[in-house]
């Protein structure tokens, strides 16, 4: 028995000329990640069956250094030059030379394939006729570009055969190939072997594999999926197809978990959004990456959130804006218009209205009015600006960083505080008021009177 039962072959050719980018196709983010990582994040989810462990080896074609950058963790093998799947496959192949499991051929760029589908495929793969091949196949509503899957009366598949090589008969089939297989891997260097490029385009297809399975004496067989499973993603309309599919499935994993969504369809995750329970999210709520939400959390309209942790019982928005490092505590207030960046806001902290938090401390209770602003940036280096507990800032205050607000201390409206206040301490800064009686009166009288003027 091998180490690693399980090997996944991921193919990840094709220069993504539909997508107009200079980023590899297989890196186009799917809720926020790439979709070569999602497809991996399904075969680590698969993986994570008692008892399984994994290889991933990628193949590509090009931009092999790119694609290690942004998703680590794989093995990289370059075809060189690309001469189809079956090449691929052989590319890989060296990689796994000793490797005697299971191994999946999936597409990066077809990451919607779920861990359900590829345990069905695996179990197939062990069942009482030991099958050399199992194909993915699918019924799609238009099927004209696709391959057949020819199956014989015991349904066992006898070949792929593509859709401008099929006849009539064979082109009314419905059931059509996806290009996923789990193969035995004990004998797929044999099958490999034998594959050939005599076709027009050279190339070696690993469709092949199928009919050379049968001709070795080793049967074959079909796992069927929803077509969704099958899409290639290969334009950036696709790209927003196959995010919509996924936010789906995000937005029920969320409410199926305990999580309220008052309107689901405006709601957007990422892929590592981590909700708890009796947690409600308001219409037109966005998710970044590494947002971690506790239990009976209310997350109100239109508020944006990315890198941050909100304890149990807070309450964000509407219009709010945590940035990274933003840690809310327990039971503290997140108002509209508010905008959070790398600060701590303790336990039953208020923030309420039309203020930026950055590079901070609230302590607990303390409440700060609408129009407060911490000044952390000199335009050259970050400040920190320490608010204690139970402290109240009045509205329109400027807190110029460094500087420290002590324990309870109060701040007037409308200061700009550049020194420490102590605790308990009344800190005021502004201009003295100055009262002229009547001027208002003879200022509109004489005003009056200059715009009866212009008009003569």
């Amino acid at each position: 028995m091998s180490q690693d039962p399980i090997a996944a072959v991921i193919l990840a050719a094709g220069q993504g000329t539909r997508m107009k980018s200079k980023m590899p196709k297989v890196l186009h983010p799917i809720a926020g990640r790439p979709m070569l990582a999602q497809l991996m994040a399904t075969i680590d989810a698969l993986a994570g069956d008692p008892g399984v462990a994994r290889r991933i080896v990628v193949v590509s074609p090009e931009h092999g250094d790119a694609i290690r950058d942004e998703v680590p963790g794989i093995e990289l093998a370059l075809q060189d030059p690309p001469l189809g799947t079956g090449h691929a496959a052989m590319a890989a192949g060296e990689k796994l030379a000793e490797f005697t499991g299971d191994v999946l051929v999936l597409f990066a760029d077809s990451p919607l394939v779920s861990k359900e589908t590829l345990r069905a495929m695996l179990a197939a793969r062990h069942g009482p006729s030991d099958p050399a091949v199992v194909v993915m196949g699918f019924r799609p509503a238009e099927s004209a570009e696709y391959a057949r899957l020819i199956l014989d009366d015991g349904d066992n598949l006898q070949a792929i055969v593509e859709h401008r090589d099929a006849g009539p008969a064979e082109r009314e089939i419905e059931l059509c190939n996806s290009g996923f297989m789990a193969i035995d891997g004990a004998i797929l260097p044999e099958l490999l072997k034998q594959l050939d490029n005599d076709n027009a385009q050279g190339e070696y297809y690993l469709t092949g594999i199928v009919e050379i399975a049968n001709r070795m004496g080793r049967c074959c067989t079909v796992v069927e999926a929803g077509e969704v499973e099958a899409w290639g993603i290969n334009s950036r309309d696709q790209l927003a197809q196959a995010e919509a599919v996924v936010q789906n499935r995000l937005r029920h994993a969320a409410m199926a978990a305990g999580a309220t969504l008052l309107d689901p369809d405006s709601v957007f995750f990422c892929h590592d959004t981590i909700l708890g329970q009796d947690v409600t999210i308001g219409p037109n709520v966005f998710f970044g990456p590494g947002v971690s939400i506790a239990d009976d959390v209310t997350v109100h309209a239109f508020s944006h959130l990315e890198g941050c942790q909100v304890a149990a019982g807070a309450n964000i928005g509407p219009f709010a804006r945590l940035r990274p490092e933003a840690e809310i505590g327990q039971g503290a207030r997140i108002g509209n218009f508010v905008e959070v960046k790398k600060a701590r806001i303790e336990d039953g902290a208020k923030v309420n209205h039309l203020s930026y938090i950055g590079d901070a401390r609230v302590g607990a209770g303390a409440n700060i009015g609408a129009g407060t602003i911490t000044c952390n940036y000199d335009g050259f280096l970050k400040s920190f600006t320490d608010i204690g507990k139970g402290a109240f800032i009045g509205s329109n205050t400027a807190l110029v960083a460094p500087v420290t607000v002590g324990d309870g201390a109060i701040v007037g409206a409308g200061s700009t505080i550049t020194h420490e206040v102590a605790a308990d301490a009344l800190a005021v800064e502004r201009s003295a008021q100055e009262q002229k009686t009547g001027w208002a009166a003879s200022y509109r009288k004489r005003k009056a009177a200059e715009k009866a003027a212009q008009r003569k």
